[in-house]
């Protein structure tokens, strides 16, 4: 039989706590106070014997001697004198890749997220894989390793002509973590996906990846991804040299980039995520391992020609955005099976915008209190909403353009139910569709 924990008194609270401030003592550590007890742990452990120093391993951080060796060589010690490979203030060029091994941290020299408009960190300068997208990534992570508190350049990097690199950093294992980075301008920048891994965390990620910012898959428990931003001006307004090249990052981003590439994962929780002038904002899709299911919350996909496009998630859990901003459309593609819910989400439009939101195939669409204006920028007629397929749920949402068509439904659509609904003033429901559609207690003022 379990004993129970014996009640922690209020003397016993204080004679525990006295007794923890005197092995501090001990120890040379102040006791920290004013809730802070946490940062002044992992502040000590910085310090402690338990870190090795890359600078020891020979790396020189001069911007000029590529020093892959000598931080592949501290990030083996620290697998037994570590766990921490400290790098300290630095340009640190590498020619090759680096293997954070298990349970491992490789840590700048920052207090929180660097930024590289002011980079007095430490800075990884990525020269090696220039041209071979496929190959072996900056950083890869294997189970429990960590990479933190630094930034990732690619000096050789230009607009004008822009060059295929590997993954900057790969997850392969368990509990792999990318926390409190800035990534330049990084061909493709985090890899979730080309390894079987669970439980990563992403947290506090900036970049300006040109290709791909997230890819995510064979993620068989849950990943979680939090704050992470992608925008041009972290390779625009950076103070590294070369410093931006010039030209139109705008133009090329919404021909190339995907933000978060999404295919098997159970579940993804996403949160505080953005995007801006993305091709697509959110893909999720079957890459080879089966769909995948999420859900997004307080994020974002900002001036896009797609905002989100479903092209399969999993039949019984689907995606889910609640408090999201979409400056585009989300198109739910005729192979996906999974539901698809938005609740509290605003659509605007840009000057390309047709429709916010296409709907074909067999799955259900349910739009729940969103808004929306700025459909139909070409005049052509276009309505908000265009349901083809399926099923579709428009619940106590608003169209706030005057004068335009609101929803159309066509052939293919299964049933609809759309109540509750403000249009001020547009046309309201189209129903071509000859299926069970029921409209009720909707305003047009």
């Amino acid at each position: 039989m379990t004993r129970p924990s014996p009640r922690l008194s209020r003397r016993n609270f204080v004679e525990r706590s006295a007794l923890a401030a005197g092995l501090l003592g001990a120890a040379g550590l102040a006791p920290a106070s004013d809730g802070c007890a946490a940062e002044a742990v992992e502040a000590s452990a910085l310090g402690s014997a338990s870190r090795v120093n890359a600078r020891q391993h020979g790396a020189k951080g001069d911007g000029r001697t590529d020093d892959s060796k000598a931080l592949q060589s501290a990030l083996d010690a620290a697998r037994k004198d570590g766990p921490i490979c400290y790098v300290p203030p630095g340009l640190y060029r590498l020619e090759a890749s680096l293997t954070v091994p298990p349970g491992v941290t490789l840590c700048g020299a920052s207090g929180g997220v660097p930024h590289s408009e002011h980079p007095i960190g430490t800075v990884l300068l990525a020269v090696g894989g220039r041209g071979q997208a496929d190959g072996e990534p900056l950083v890869t992570l294997k189970p429990n390793a960590v990479v933190r508190n630094l930034i990732i350049h690619y000096p050789e990097q230009n607009l004008a002509e822009v060059a295929p690199y590997p993954w900057s950093i790969r997850a392969d294992g368990e509990l792999c973590q990318i926390r409190d980075l800035t990534l330049t301008n990084p061909y493709q920048a985090l890899d979730l996906g080309s390894r079987w891994n669970e439980l990563h965390l992403v947290r506090n990620v900036f970049a300006c990846p040109l290709k791909i910012g997230v890819y995510i898959d064979q993620c068989t428990d849950i990943g979680r991804i939090e704050n992470v931003h992608f925008n041009p001006n972290f390779w625009t307004r950076m103070a590294l040299k070369p410093g931006f090249p010039g030209g139109d990052i705008k133009a090329y981003l919404e021909q190339n980039l995907v933000g978060f590439k999404i295919g098997k994962t159970d579940w993804e929780f996403i949160s505080n995520s953005f995007v801006i002038f993305p091709r697509i904002g959110f893909h999720f899709d079957d890459f080879g391992h089966g769909p995948g299911n999420a859900v997004i919350t307080q994020s974002g996909s900002d001036i896009c020609p797609v905002a989100v496009q479903v092209d399969r998630s999993q039949p019984h859990a689907g995606v889910q955005f609640a408090n999201a901003q979409f400056m585009s459309t989300l198109q739910v593609g005729p192979a996906n099976q999974g539901p698809v819910k938005l609740a509290n989400c605003g659509f605007w439009g840009i000057p390309a915008t047709r429709e916010h939101v296409r709907h074909s195939g067999p799955s259900t669409l349910a739009l729940t209190a969103c808004h929306f204006n700025g459909w139909d920028q070409p005049g052509k007629g276009d309505p908000c909403i265009r349901a083809a397929g399926g099923r579709l749920v428009v619940n106590g949402c608003e169209f706030m353009d005057g004068g335009k068509r609101a929803v159309v439904l066509e052939k293919g659509l299964v049933a609809a139910t759309i109540s509750g609904c403000t249009f001020r003033g547009s046309q309201a429901v189209d129903d071509q569709s000859g299926a069970d559609v029921q409209i009720g207690l909707n305003t047009s003022r």
